[in-house]
């Protein structure tokens, strides 16, 4: 039996840094994708000891290997199938979040990515109803004009958006490689016709990108962590109730916080803030949902209750219907102790 046995909610989870090794594996093998080893047992072991980088630049580059095998209808569906089925016993909802605009270097649209993805998540969420999952699209941050790319992103963004399937926007990339506010205008339709948008900032990046993106409509912050370092952009995102979406492990594995002792997550957390707790790339990074709880707890201070707090955080930050929400809050609040 579960260490942890509640409801368990993961908002931030990158469909190409969660792919399950033998799916990864196998699906190299099919496209000819060389691959760093010789045996699957290999290739695992190469994932748990690249997990630690140097860097958030260094991070991003053990996403070549995804990418490169991402770039057909067949390998979007069958992975994102494989990611739902492989957590569908530790989660009860996820929102999986991928770029379309990756997966168009063989031939591919945004437009045909996005309905592949679409298609293995509903199989998946047919075949194993003990979990929910919302899809968010993500916008690029990139050193090249990729401003064609986020724009159809955000078209295609409005036009599926349907509170179930298609729930949220994203921009992700290397935070203040370029200016966040370089991509204020994408947001500008979405914020006015009050669509979901959850954007990464304040990871490796500067605490004040946290009141941009909030500015730019954001109700949730992909990691935000370093709004602790400004008392003036904590208190923002405290008194605005946006959503913190937490990755420890990530954070210490790209350097962008020193320790898991030093970590700011459960001093927001006691400061009001709307922390949650995430995987956000769970096969690249060697951990489970529970990991991150043991960590949060055998290092960052938290209580279990704590724990049950943010997953009550995330199921109100989450963009799933409104009135699917409380049965959630009901279950989770009757597991404290």
């Amino acid at each position: 039996m579960s260490k942890y046995p509640f409801l368990k909610v993961d908002l931030h989870f990158h469909l190409d840094g969660s792919m399950v090794p033998e799916t990864t594996w196998r699906l190299a093998k099919e496209r000819n994708v060389t691959l760093p080893a010789s045996t699957l047992d290999e290739f695992k072991d190469f994932l748990v000891r690249t997990a630690d980088c140097g860097d958030v630049g260094e991070y991003l580059a053990r996403f070549d290997i995804p990418t490169a095998i991402l770039q057909d209808k067949q390998a979007l569906l069958e992975t994102t199938y494989d990611t739902i089925k492989n957590v569908k016993d530790s989660l009860c909802y996820c929102e999986i979040r991928f770029a379309p605009q990756l997966h168009t270097l063989k031939g591919l649209t945004q437009q045909d990515a996005i309905e592949a993805v679409l298609e293995g998540k509903k199989k998946a969420e047919a075949d194993f109803p003990q979990i929910k999952v919302g899809l968010i699209f993500c916008c690029m941050i990139s050193l090249q004009d990729n401003s064609k790319d986020n724009e159809e992103t955000v078209r295609l963004y409005q036009k599926y958006y349907d509170h179930r399937h298609v729930v949220g926007l994203d921009l992700a990339g290397f935070e203040d490689s370029v200016p966040m506010e370089h991509y204020r205008y994408l947001f500008e339709e979405p914020k006015r016709l009050h669509l979901p948008m959850t954007i990464h900032a304040g990871d490796n990046g500067i605490p004040e990108n946290c009141s941009t993106v909030i500015d730019f409509g954001a109700s949730r912050i992909g990691h935000g962590h370093h709004c602790y370092y400004n008392k003036d952009v904590m208190q923002e995102v405290i008194d605005k109730k946006v959503a913190l979406e937490i990755c420890l492990t990530s954070n210490i594995q790209c350097k962008t916080e020193p320790s898991y002792q030093l970590h700011p997550a459960k001093k927001l957390l006691d400061a009001g803030a709307l922390v949650t707790l995430n995987t956000d790339n769970m096969v690249l990074a060697n951990i489970t949902i529970e990991d991150e709880y043991d960590h949060a707890i055998n290092e960052c201070g938290f209580t279990y209750n704590d724990l049950i707090t943010c997953n009550i955080n995330s199921i109100k930050s989450s963009f799933m219907p409104e009135e699917d929400k409380q049965s959630y809050i009901d279950q989770l609040i009757k597991s404290y102790r």
